[in-house]
């Protein structure tokens, strides 16, 4: 057994010029690789299914970043463009044990599935507002600025209980928060003005609640609960990032997956198969999330034969997970939506550690993409696929844009 290995250590690209042939290549490296993060930072990542939902549940795999040697030693700067990744603040995504089920347990209480199926009416009506203003004269449009980006925004909007007029602001913050490329100068202000609208948040539903998640973890935390303002403010923070850009990416990678395979269009268009297993097989697919930091090892954690030594940090690489053949057999690397492994991805994470926003994503999808091809079947791409490009986000599936034709 060994803590390192003769292959040369994978540098993800900090542009993600190519994430499929970056997966495929951590894939071919083992279950575990050693990996090199924007900015010169060293990590494993996990790169196989069933690896992955071990490691996921494994108590010497924490998220407290203290534990990191290079972040005790002083290797990693504060001004790290992935640092509000690393270390966001403390929420349920960093915190282990007790503190991580009390804040947990407050999110569900608060996303319940009551909570979430009343918000379907409510977007049912966004989707339908959004594809009333799309062009209908067969010019190109760019789908996920028009449909796939404010739709989940204004879910998230609504169910946080947060101001429309913060979005467009948000929407630049957060291109910053998972941008590789933002300037060293620019992170710290990024994470504090993040923060202060968040905290500023908080503070108008303590001094007026209403039916949101926000004002219910405010009133928990006043219940004698023991959540601080520093734990609403970060929980507040992640659900919003992660509400939104889930599954914008979902959409869109939805859209390109069907696209580049008719044959699937057809099936689900003519309804011999349903909605539901397209969301299931982009999800296994294309996941949305490429890469999840980061986990911290404190003790050496044997993984085939390799060792993540105490100290070192562990990313969960969804990206090349989700096409694991050990896990999907020999034609993992395919997009079919009749395979019968497509529920069995771990794209929203696996045992103490799964989304609690998986099921509105779902929703949000399940309702947004059939809406979509009922009122324009003949949607298709206005460019080749090849001629799509990633932003810079190593965490993230996600496309500067979508150019389609919409064709009634």
């Amino acid at each position: 057994m060994t803590t390192g290995t003769a292959a040369p250590r994978i540098a993800l690209d900090p542009f993600v010029t190519d994430l499929d042939a970056e997966s495929a290549a951590l894939r071919a490296a083992g279950p575990l690789a050693e990996v090199e993060l924007p900015g010169g930072v060293p990590v494993w990542a996990v790169t196989h299914h069933a690896e992955a939902k071990a490691l996921l549940t494994d108590p010497r795999l924490v998220k407290d970043i203290n534990v990191w040697g290079a972040w005790q030693r002083g290797e990693i700067p504060a001004d790290w463009p992935l640092i509000g990744l690393a270390n966001p603040g403390r929420s349920m995504l960093t915190v282990d044990g007790a503190d991580h089920r009390r804040l947990r347990t407050l999110v569900a209480q608060a996303l319940t599935p009551r909570r979430v199926e009343r918000m379907r009416e409510r977007i049912a009506k966004l989707t339908q507002d959004l594809l009333d203003a799309l062009p209908t004269d067969g010019r190109t449009v760019d789908l996920k600025s028009a449909f796939a980006y404010p739709l989940p925004m204004y879910v998230i909007a609504d169910l946080m209980g947060m101001a429309e007029a913060r979005l467009p602001r948000l929407k630049v913050l957060f291109e910053k928060f998972f941008s590789t490329q933002t300037p060293p100068e620019e992170v710290g202000a990024t994470l504090a003005e993040l923060a202060g609208i968040m905290a500023e948040t908080v503070a108008a539903k303590r001094a007026e609640p209403g039916d949101d998640l926000t004002s219910a973890l405010v009133l928990a935390a006043e219940d004698g609960d023991r959540l601080t303002d520093e734990e609403i403010v970060s929980t507040l923070q992640l659900m919003v990032a992660a509400g939104h850009e889930t599954t914008i990416s979902l959409i869109v990678n939805a859209v390109v997956n069907l696209s580049t395979h008719p044959e699937q269009r057809a099936l689900v268009l003519s309804g011999r198969a349903d909605w539901s297993a397209v969301v299931e097989e982009t999800l296994r697919y294309s996941t949305p999330t490429s890469h999840v930091l980061i986990r911290f090892a404190t003790e050496d954690v044997p993984v085939g034969d390799k060792v993540i030594p105490a100290g070192d940090a562990l990313i969960v690489s969804y990206g090349a997970i989700g096409r694991d053949e050990n896990a999907h057999g020999p034609t993992a690397g395919s997009f079919d939506i009749t395979r019968e492994t497509r529920n069995r991805h771990i794209s929203f994470g696996h045992g103490p550690h799964v989304c609690p926003g998986a099921a509105l994503s779902r929703l949000e999808a399940g309702i947004a993409l059939p809406a979509l091809y009922a009122r324009f079947p003949g949607l298709d791409l206005a460019v080749p696929a090849s001629e799509l490009r990633n932003k810079p986000v190593v965490t993230q599936n996600d496309l500067f844009e979508l150019p389609v034709r919409l064709n009634p």
